[in-house]
């Protein structure tokens, strides 16, 4: 607890302090003999202070540095060696200069010419300031009636300001309703371009059934054999159609893209319409509560700088040509729009035909060649007939050659024999005698004859391969052809009896 004023280390509260002069600090031992405290005059408790009794003092040799008098911290005036407030009752003692607050108790800051100054001050500013009250009253009095006589002057001007947020909302009004117009025409244009995307994509989707089906011709029509397996027109058709097929779904896909490119501009074209007439619908709303707002009306405030505040971005003339531009733009895309959808039924009817055409040129072709393999195939069974009848008779030669061979052979024995019997003649009984002559000619002559029949049975034998070996060839190519005509009559043209897309002039 302490006294106002006072610090915890003034000597006036203590008493005067005795220094000891050392030339050098003491040892340890005589240090309790040799230091004395500062606190050598008893003093009442609550006023006792002291450099040793305090707990956050030590009590050991050093102390606090003592400021020499000469070098105060603080001076309790401007300048207090001024004859003007040279204190002489005091001149013998010295102030500690420590705290402020200290000085209090001994001496008072200001003089008696100080509190006459301050009182004549506060005089002379009295009257000033009641001064300026009367004349800014007296002006306000005046500003006021000038006021009441422009009272008609501010209703026309805000009569005017109402007249032309009546004009700017007609204006408003108008660009919106166009703005309206124009979207409500591209929102339709956008539609029936997708409806024309989707025959498109529609279109695209069923072309792979004429594609698919022209490969399986092709796929079975390898499967023809040996001599049948030829590039001929059929083949070549179907190898055009699948080449125009996919001519086709290229520029169909590529008409696409282009579709869904002028869609995306017809969006970005809607967007800005709509968002310009919602803009515009905000901001009529506004100039219309704007319109409304009269002296009487709630919710008026003060809005302090705002007439200094200038956050606009257009001019009438450029307000005007934003949504002129906006209005232009659609009007293009929906111009674009409607050639892109020219573009989708040209591109339709175009790879219609040409699928169409070539359908039918390889049904054409298909049946030319099963005409001519049927042909063909006719002829190889006449001339098989032939072979066969043929056959049967070389056959039968065959056989009666054998019979004439077997029938020379017991007239070979009666003459072989007569000539061996007549060998056992005795002596000259072996005469060569004119049935010795005819015997040797009757065998010459049979086994002439026996050859001639032999060779005629191998010459028969031979043709006999031969025309079996004709019969298996026209066989095999008579099957050759049967399973050529099985191939395009019954598989390919069976697939080709109907256009798998309706052949019609599609209108989008």
């Amino acid at each position: 607890m302490e006294y106002l004023g006072q610090t915890q280390t003034a000597t006036y509260l203590t008493g005067p302090k005795q220094f000891s002069q050392y030339s050098q600090l003491p040892t340890i031992g005589n240090f309790q003999n040799t230091y004395k405290t500062t606190d050598s005059y008893p003093a009442p408790s609550p006023l006792r202070r002291s450099l040793t009794t305090l707990p956050w003092r030590p009590s050991t040799y050093y102390q606090t540095k003592v400021t020499p008098p000469l070098n105060p911290l603080t001076r309790s005036m401007p300048d207090p060696m001024s004859q003007r407030t040279q204190l002489t009752e005091l001149d013998s003692l010295k102030v500690p200069p420590v705290f402020a607050s200290a000085r209090n108790a001994l001496y008072t800051r200001f003089t008696p010419n100080d509190w006459m100054a301050s009182n004549q001050g506060n005089y002379l500013a009295s009257d000033r300031v009641r001064s300026g009250a009367e004349r800014l009253r007296l002006d306000t009095v005046r500003l006021c009636r000038q006021v009441f006589k422009s009272d008609d002057k501010t209703k026309r001007t805000q009569s005017d300001v109402g007249k032309r947020l009546g004009e700017r909302i007609g204006d408003i009004n108008f660009w919106k309703n166009e703005l309206a117009h124009e979207t409500d025409n591209l929102i339709g244009e956008t539609a029936q371009l997708q409806e024309a995307k989707r025959v498109l994509e529609k279109f695209l989707a069923e072309t792979e059934n004429p594609l698919h089906i022209a490969q399986e011709c092709l796929y079975h029509r390898e499967k023809r054999q040996s001599i049948d397996l030829v590039h001929d027109n059929p083949e070549k058709a179907l190898i055009k159609e699948v080449d125009i097929i996919k001519r086709c779904q290229e520029r169909m896909r590529n008409t696409v893209d282009k579709a869904n490119v002028q869609l995306s501009l017809n969006r970005a074209a809607q967007h800005e319409l709509e968002k310009d007439a919602s803009d515009k619908f905000v901001a009529e709303q506004l100039d219309t509560a704007c319109h409304g707002l009269r002296n009487t009306s709630r919710g008026l405030a003060y809005h302090d700088g705002v007439h200094r505040i200038d956050n606009t971005v257009s001019v009438p003339e450029t307000w005007a040509r934003y949504s002129n531009n906006n209005i232009q733009r659609s009007q293009a895309e929906r111009a674009a729009s409607k050639n892109m959808r020219n573009e989708i039924e040209a591109v339709i009817n175009a790879c219609n035909n040409e699928m169409w055409q070539e359908w039918n040129a390889v049904n054409v072709a298909l049946n030319q060649r099963a005409q001519e393999t049927t042909d063909a195939r006719n002829k190889i069974q006449t001339h098989l007939s032939k072979v066969l009848q043929e056959i049967f008779d070389m056959e039968k030669n065959i056989e009666l050659a054998k019979k004439a061979i077997q029938d020379k052979e017991a007239p070979m024995q009666v003459a072989q024999s007569r000539l061996d019997t007549r060998l056992r003649r005795p002596n000259v009984e072996l005469c060569r005698d004119p049935v010795q002559h005819r015997l040797v000619e009757e065998v010459g002559e049979i086994a002439d004859t026996v050859d001639a029949l032999q060779h005629k049975l191998r010459e028969a034998e031979n043709a006999l391969q031969a025309l079996l070996r004709t019969k298996a060839a026209l066989e095999q190519d008579l099957s050759i052809k049967n399973n050529s005509l099985f191939i395009d009559r019954e598989k390919c043209l069976a697939m080709r009896k109907t256009f798998p897309m309706a052949p019609r002039i599609v209108s989008v």
